[in-house]
């Protein structure tokens, strides 16, 4: 059935993209999310990979790997967004009092858990693009090395070492992003 719509919409068949887009929309946001960590960059790197995959559909050349090839797009839009990206986004929480002005019970390691998720964010920021792909592919969406090599189009031993980088850039980084 995929194939099918694949191969309609290499041929500008705009109903047969349009189901293709909702059938994979969830996936290229949930990716570009995980690589960006914004919720409008990643809309922005999914209005930009299905932009991009209309326009070059035509040149597709296997329909069965229709996956990978979109994959790729979605991890090359992500890297435009990243370039893009002017400044940090940060919502300040200064000046904000609570109820009789102390912090409800449980605050505290709440906080903590919080200052730890703020450091792992500000840490998988510092990656680069290929480093956020591997690790979101490998440990979000539980790939296998084959898989992610066939959804980047790398080669098996190049994911391994990429991989690897990855964990190491992101140790690094929480060591340098850990609150003290």
């Amino acid at each position: 059935m995929e194939r099918e719509l694949v191969e309609g919409a290499r041929q500008g068949d705009r109903a047969a993209f349009d189901a293709l887009v909702r059938r994979k929309v969830d996936v290229v946001f949930r990716t570009s999310l995980a690589i960006l960590g914004h919720e409008a960059d990643a809309e922005d790197a999914t209005q930009e990979t299905f932009l991009l995959a209309w326009r070059k559909l035509p040149s597709l050349r296997d329909p069965d790997r229709f996956d990978a090839w979109l994959g790729r797009i979605t991890v090359n839009a992500s890297r435009l967004i990243l370039r893009q990206r002017r400044g940090v986004r940060e919502i300040s929480t200064d000046g904000i009092e609570t109820a009789g002005g102390h912090l409800p019970r449980g605050a505290a390691q709440f906080g903590d858990a919080t200052a730890d998720t703020d450091a792992f964010d500000r840490a998988f920021e510092r990656l680069t693009v290929h480093e956020r792909a591997v690790l979101v592919f490998h440990h979000r969406d539980e790939l296998g090395l084959a898989e992610i090599a066939d959804r980047l189009g790398i080669p098996v031993g190049t994911v391994k070492s990429r991989l690897h980088r990855a964990r190491r850039a992101l140790e690094r980084a929480m060591t340098i992003e850990q609150p003290r």
